[in-house]
């Protein structure tokens, strides 16, 4: 229990999703502490809404046709823009007794062997963010988890033996972000939150400290259905976008993540793409082990079902 000086936490994300999957991800963050959800919703949940709206930790913020009316600018075309916009507007508005403020996403949750205050409440003073680093589920698991290959001498040759086909190509062996998102002091006047970073005027990430103990566990591919079915938006204008840069080698020469995917499609079609999903992805014994034998297993038992039950019992 934390106590009245703790740091008090919150998360805000734009979200586009089923009911269920909305009020899971409110639930779970409810029950690791947060003293406020920020929920956006980017498209309409009625079924959802209803059961946001009436939760007293939770804000929820339908954002439709009148919602951007009555904002000062138009709706982005980007949903990028729009996260940003929605995060720095919950920034502004909705951190009332707040410490500090996540912007995640849907697919995101964080967790931590301690509660999330007691490693806020650790940093130091004048730390304005905090970094936490994701690590990415294995298909159909809410339990395993890997974590990006280490940055060093050793990096390609782990990335070969690890992920064959395509790990050089990868972003250290994930498919989404290794950037991982920040955790932002509130009551910054100049602050400005981006995806991955936040700004105080022309200063990136100023008196950033990193939260190693805190992990971003990412579901950007729960299974090969959910990853496929959202492929073509992803490769468009989202994860995998042309504009994006290679993750790794020279961003002039190496291929992007759009490139390469463009290379699979092409090549091998759907039969491809399942072969590049399995790569990273599939979850067997066998892969947990050699996983565990590098360091990059991550056991993190969410619980997201229960949190579900506790919270909106009606979904659960």
């Amino acid at each position: 229990m934390a106590s009245p000086n703790s740091p008090r936490w919150g998360i805000v994300s734009t979200i586009k999703a089923p009911a269920q999957d909305i009020l899971a991800f409110a639930a779970y963050h409810l029950d690791r502490g947060a003293h406020r959800v920020c929920i956006y919703l980017d498209a309409p949940c009625p079924e959802a809404f209803v059961h946001l709206k009436a939760h007293p930790k939770v804000r929820v913020i339908d954002c439709d046709a009148a919602y951007w009316k009555r904002q000062p600018k138009d709706r982005p075309d980007t949903h990028q823009v729009r996260q940003t916009y929605n995060a720095n507007r919950a920034y502004r508005k909705q951190c009332d007794g707040l410490t500090w403020l996540a912007h995640i996403d849907a697919d995101e949750f964080l967790w931590s062997a301690r509660p999330i205050h007691e490693v806020l409440q650790d940093l130091p003073e004048e730390a304005l963010c905090t970094r936490v680093r994701p690590i990415e589920a294995l298909a159909d698991s809410e339990t395993y988890f890997r974590a990006p290959v280490p940055q060093g001498p050793e990096t390609d040759s782990l990335l070969r033996k690890l992920y064959p086909t395509y790990g050089v190509h990868s972003h250290r062996g994930m498919l989404s972000h290794v950037a991982g998102k920040l955790f932002v002091r509130t009551g910054v006047p100049q602050l400005r939150i981006r995806i991955h970073n936040a700004f105080v005027e022309d200063l990136q990430n100023p008196c950033l400290v990193k939260s190693p103990e805190i992990d971003l566990c990412h579901f950007h591919a729960k299974n090969w259905d959910a990853w496929f079915s959202h492929f073509k938006y992803r490769h468009s204008q989202g994860t995998y976008r042309s504009s994006l840069k290679a993750p790794r080698g020279d961003p002039h020469s190496a291929p992007n993540m759009h490139q390469t995917l463009t290379q699979v499609l092409k090549t091998d079609g759907e039969a491809g793409l399942r072969a590049y999903f399995d790569e990273f992805c599939a979850d067997s014994p066998e892969r947990r082990a050699q996983l565990e034998d590098h360091g990059l297993l991550r056991v993190r038992d969410l619980n997201i079902s229960r949190s579900l039950d506790t919270h909106f019992p009606q979904f659960g």
